[in-house]
């Protein structure tokens, strides 16, 4: 594991931009390697770092103009699924929890966190994929259960979906997946998608969420 983790922070609030910048700062491990008011230029600007300069973790806030957080992360999410995304932002309500989960956040903190929380939530998302306080579980749980969704329909795994979900947790590749199984890497394709249908969850971020709330992965 490398010993710097990539920072990328977007937020309309210069002030809220310029603090986020000294704050982290001050923590070794952490290094921001771009920093930007204008949450419409974040695709172009990714595609401009260097690999060693390339964000592990950005840090997105939900309001914002011209586009908000909700559009930034499909955006991300669909040019650079590998990057984990933390929502920071004073909009902290159960519903934006809910969708955010199923867009792939990796964690939402509201914007009073402390240093210390929002360093152990950089921390865990990087090297985890997921945080989630107690409480936090507790709202995504009840956004399930509410939710008319597919997940209001209970679904049911066999043995070896299961198999397949804790292995995706554990951030096996298919092709890892399908050797630690004895199955083709087709197979194992076919399991993810049917799982992601069946939960309705978009991508490996919110299958993840799902086994934890579910108590399928700890």
């Amino acid at each position: 594991m490398k010993n710097n983790i990539n920072i990328g922070l977007i937020d309309d609030d210069l002030l809220l931009v310029e603090g986020l910048n000294l704050l982290l700062s001050t923590i070794p491990r952490l290094k921001i390697t771009f920093s930007t008011t204008r949450p419409d230029t974040v695709i172009k600007l990714l595609s401009t770092l260097e690999t060693q300069d390339f964000p592990d973790v950005l840090l997105i806030d939900i309001k914002m103009e011209p586009i908000d957080g909700f559009q930034l992360v499909e955006m991300v999410k669909e040019k650079y699924p590998k990057v984990r995304i933390i929502i920071l932002s004073s909009y902290y309500r159960q519903s934006y929890i809910g969708q955010m989960v199923k867009l792939g956040v990796s964690s939402f903190l509201p914007k009073n966190s402390s240093k210390k929380l929002l360093f152990e939530a950089i921390q865990q998302v990087y090297e985890n994929g997921v945080y989630f306080t107690d409480s936090e579980q507790k709202m995504i749980i009840a956004f399930i259960q509410n939710k008319k969704s597919k997940y209001d329909e209970e679904p049911s795994f066999t043995a070896r979906e299961l198999e397949v979900i804790k292995l995706i947790c554990k951030e096996y590749t298919n092709q890892e997946i399908a050797d630690a199984l004895f199955l083709s890497k087709r197979t194992v394709e076919t399991h993810r998608q049917r799982i992601l249908d069946r939960i309705g969850a978009k991508n490996t971020v919110g299958l993840v969420v799902y086994a934890v709330v579910n108590q399928i992965y700890n």
